[in-house]
């Protein structure tokens, strides 16, 4: 299966508590909601039509909870809550002793191990929403295939980081693009590997130079 993770993003990179208040305000967060009013049509049939692709979900611990207080309550009639309820959950936790929400698995012992295995499984897409704490696991381990970026129009100032300090340099390349009414953009990238290393000056480096900042770029040296 591919890793595929979509993310709602600030301008200002954060993704804490989008959909509501109290969704998280670990560290005093006050802006919970943030991205709830920029929602529109096009972009809930977008989201729906991504369902048709998924075939397991892999979450954290904390968006687990939110999620199985929600989901199992909402009737067949939302796609969203009928594919979600049918497919397979697993859970990286460490803490949680029940998992009531039907289907779900914990991942407890190696993490990445099991979720290289999950990979390896028949199916199209094993996807990850919100888990801030466990996306940044699977960037670390290059473990991510997709990476689909919800861009809002707001800037928050504070919060939790998809790409905080000590983010693994990674390069990237857009797939598919979109801009909604709303200001909202979504990016598809396909993740890369290690970036790539270039020279705006206007006496070109050797190749040999070009190499020694790679390394150093890479921890090598």
């Amino acid at each position: 299966m591919k890793l595929v993770v979509t993310a709602f993003l600030s301008l200002d990179g954060v993704v804490q508590a989008p959909g509501g208040p109290d969704e998280d305000r670990s560290g005093g967060f006050r802006h919970g909601g943030w991205a709830a009013p920029y929602f529109d049509e096009a972009m809930l049939t977008l989201i729906n039509g991504g369902m048709a692709n998924l075939d397991a979900l892999l979450l954290g611990r904390r968006t687990y909870e939110m999620f199985a207080a929600h989901w199992p309550h909402v009737g067949d009639e939302d796609p969203v809550a009928a594919r979600f309820n049918r497919i397979p959950k697993y859970v990286a936790t460490r803490t949680l002793d029940t998992l009531a929400w039907q289907g779900s698995e914990r991942l407890e012992a190696d993490v990445t191990a099991d979720i290289r295995r999950l990979k390896r499984q028949r199916g199209a897409e094993l996807q990850v929403h919100g888990s801030g704490g466990l996306v940044q696991t699977l960037l670390r381990e290059d473990l991510i295939d997709e990476l689909q970026l919800w861009w809002f129009p707001v800037v928050l100032g504070e919060g939790k980081r998809l790409f905080a300090d000590g983010a693994v340099p990674a390069s990237l390349r857009l797939q598919s693009h979109q801009a909604f009414d709303t200001g909202v953009i979504r990016q598809c990238y396909r993740m890369e590997g290690r970036p790539e290393y270039g020279y705006f000056g206007l006496e070109q480096p050797s190749a040999e130079e070009l190499e020694r900042q790679r390394k150093i770029a890479a921890g090598e040296d």
